[in-house]
């Protein structure tokens, strides 16, 4: 076991909460989002309190914010904004050849735990690597992050410089993760400064165009069929 597997911050329960809650009110905002948040409320009383309060602050957000808007300002922030991608390979690869291996190796991973995404989704997108992480498989969900732990620590901080209500779901999630590393840092650093490589490829059978940066949609996407689990400890 890998010393970076060894340093959970949370006990595994917590975990799953955590991922969990934050893959469903990542998604594109709607009905089905607004109906899961006393859930998600109340499982999130069971967290440490800075993990909690940051999921209950976007759930604030969420519930005083006409839909519309909400659905707006989310096309806006992670569809026209190459920095506040939720496909995790694009920080690393770009729209590059690179970038087609690299969502190979996520499929592989998700085939290793008996777990087969259907091909409508792309495997890297932060809500799929979160819900399967909190039911499928901890560990190699948990990898995924850690594999893109730069990506995913320039989505916070462009976030968190736009002042947008879901900074506080990837500080949450980030939270759950060993601190960034020396080499973390670096590449970071050289995300921040020069951005995602942008050489244009076509990535089929990976892509469609509603997956692609800047391709930005007032339809909601389609959601992954995983598991959908009761919250450790808490009742519906």
């Amino acid at each position: 076991m890998s010393a970076r597997r060894a340093k959970a911050a949370l006990p595994p329960q917590q975990l799953t909460i955590v991922w969990q809650s934050v893959s469903l009110l990542l998604d594109y905002p709607d009905e089905e989002v607004l109906a899961r948040a006393e859930l998600v409320r109340s499982a999130s009383l069971g967290l440490p309190a800075v993990i909690g309060d940051s999921i209950r602050d976007f759930l604030v957000h969420l519930e005083t914010t006409p839909l519309p808007e909400l659905q707006a300002d989310y096309v806006e922030t992670f569809d026209n904004r190459r920095r506040c991608n939720l496909f995790l390979t694009y920080f690393a690869h770009g729209d590059t050849r690179k970038r087609g291996m690299a969502l190979l190796r996520f499929k592989q991973t998700y085939l290793r735990a008996g777990f087969e995404l259907d091909d409508a989704e792309l495997p890297d997108h932060l809500c799929v690597v979160l819900e399967f992480a909190a039911t499928i498989d901890r560990d190699l969900g948990r990898d995924l992050m850690l594999d893109h732990r730069a990506g995913l620590e320039l989505l916070r901080l462009s976030l968190r410089d736009m002042h947008s209500p879901w900074a506080s779901l990837i500080d949450a999630v980030t939270a759950t993760l060993p601190p960034l590393r020396g080499e973390e840092r670096d590449a970071v650093r050289r995300l921040a400064a020069e951005g995602p490589p942008e050489e244009e490829v076509g990535l089929a059978p990976f892509a469609s165009p509603q997956f692609s940066p800047g391709a930005a949609s007032g339809a909601a996407p389609e959601k992954t069929l995983l598991p959908m689990p009761s919250f450790p400890g808490v009742r519906a």
